[in-house]
């Protein structure tokens, strides 16, 4: 029975700052697990060091479950970002430990194989219309199937998701927030041209998404989404804010485009209304912000008996650690949907180096025992922690809008 005799903290910044949970057992055994949580990082830091780690030493490294409700019951204070990053973190490094021990890679013990690879989408965007058919065109001869579409609004200077480097986006951007200014009449405007453009440019063997980024009311969303009806989008995605679960009764009400919603959701309580009334079609909690392996497993085993499958957040916010761990559950379960993928810059790489591969439009966790992923200390500690907040958006008279 392997005894947890050590965790840590290790906070880095290879282009941007990743939080990673090391807990090491009496058999040598170690495992790692991703607790970033962009824009507060260090709380979460704090929260593990000064928190949960003293709880852990000592403890049955393979009771998993348990340790699970010792840390969500136990706190009191139970569910929030903080909380459950940090739970996330200690629940994947303990199942990369077991997986270790056992001898198999991690998907190998939540089941086996469901599919023979992950299907992933990749971020276009641009300026304009046709820089975003561009860069689109790119992913599509790299061998994606599946392609996020953004572009700039014309008569906004900023636009989510459009990024100076149309391969690389990090919305982390400023030692404290910028700002940017939003019209919902001038958004909405220009998101059926971009897909009709891309349906001629494209055809219509590829799937194509598109993020709102919980931008809009729900009457505004039904009527985008009726909008794009007729160029068949994979999913719309956060359409509106959704602490107000019911709100997306309105927008089924006026559309049939797919929709999908969930990567700042913390547990299944944050989309049990969403899943139960198939209010929604792709849930996107991940693992690193709702409670790692464990409770993402059972957020996708409640969606599988609603018709709703999964695409989980992918963004460079996640390491790859979380994206490791993410790939092991999308090879597992029978309801996967879609993996969101944006690679991480060679810094990140070389700090987090991994066995996960791309091929023809898909990733495989590939067959390294565990997670199949590590973090290089040496590597890590030469790039310090940097403040960077996400931006803010107000409307064009001042006031504050979603970002």
């Amino acid at each position: 029975m392997p005894k947890i005799t050590a965790a840590r903290v290790i906070v880095t910044s290879p282009g941007r700052n990743f939080v990673t949970l090391k807990i090491e057992t009496t058999d040598g055994v170690h495992g790692v697990g991703d607790a970033t949580l962009n824009g507060r990082e260090l709380a979460v830091a704090s929260y593990l060091t000064d928190h949960v780690v003293p709880m852990l030493i000592g403890r049955d490294a393979h009771a998993i479950e348990d340790i699970w409700q010792y840390l969500y019951k136990g706190a009191y204070w139970r569910r929030g970002p903080v909380t459950m990053a940090a739970i996330a973190a200690v629940d994947t490094a303990l199942w990369d430990i077991k997986a270790k021990i056992a001898g198999l890679p991690l998907y190998q013990l939540l089941g086996g194989a469901s599919r023979t690879g992950v299907m992933v989408y990749g971020h276009a965007n641009g300026a304009t219309i046709e820089e975003t058919l561009e860069n689109a065109a790119v992913y599509a001869e790299n061998g994606y199937k599946a392609i996020r579409l953004q572009s700039g609004v014309p008569g906004l200077k900023s636009v989510y998701g459009v990024s100076k480097d149309r391969f690389v986006y990090e919305p982390a951007d400023g030692d404290l927030p910028t700002e940017s200014l939003w019209s919902t009449e001038k958004y909405l405007r220009s998101v059926a041209p971009l897909f009709e453009a891309a349906r001629d440019r494209l055809g219509w063997d590829v799937h194509l998404l598109h993020d709102v980024h919980h931008r809009l009311t729900p009457i505004e969303a039904g009527r985008l989404g009726k909008d794009l009806e007729p160029y068949r989008p994979f999913w719309m995605e956060d359409a509106v804010p959704a602490e107000n679960q019911a709100s997306f009764r309105i927008i089924r009400q006026h559309t049939t485009t797919p929709l999908a919603v969930g990567e700042v959701f913390n547990s299944i309580w944050d989309c049990k209304q969403l899943i139960e009334e198939q209010l929604i079609d792709y849930i996107r909690t991940t693992i690193v912000h709702a409670g790692g392996v464990t409770h993402l497993r059972k957020i996708a085993s409640f969606a599988d008996l609603h018709h709703v499958r999964t695409g989980c957040h992918g963004a460079t916010d996640l390491s790859p650690v979380c994206m490791a761990a993410a790939l092991h559950f999308d090879l597992s379960i029978p309801n996967f949907g879609i993996q969101e993928y944006m690679r991480h810059t060679e810094a990140t790489d070389e700090v987090f180096p991994h066995a996960y591969s791309f091929h023809d439009g898909m990733l495989h966790p590939g067959e390294v025992v565990g997670l199949g992923v590590d973090i290089d200390e040496a590597e890590a500690a030469k790039y310090p922690y940097k403040r960077a907040y996400l931006p803010i958006a107000r409307r064009e008279d001042g006031s504050m809008h979603d970002w």
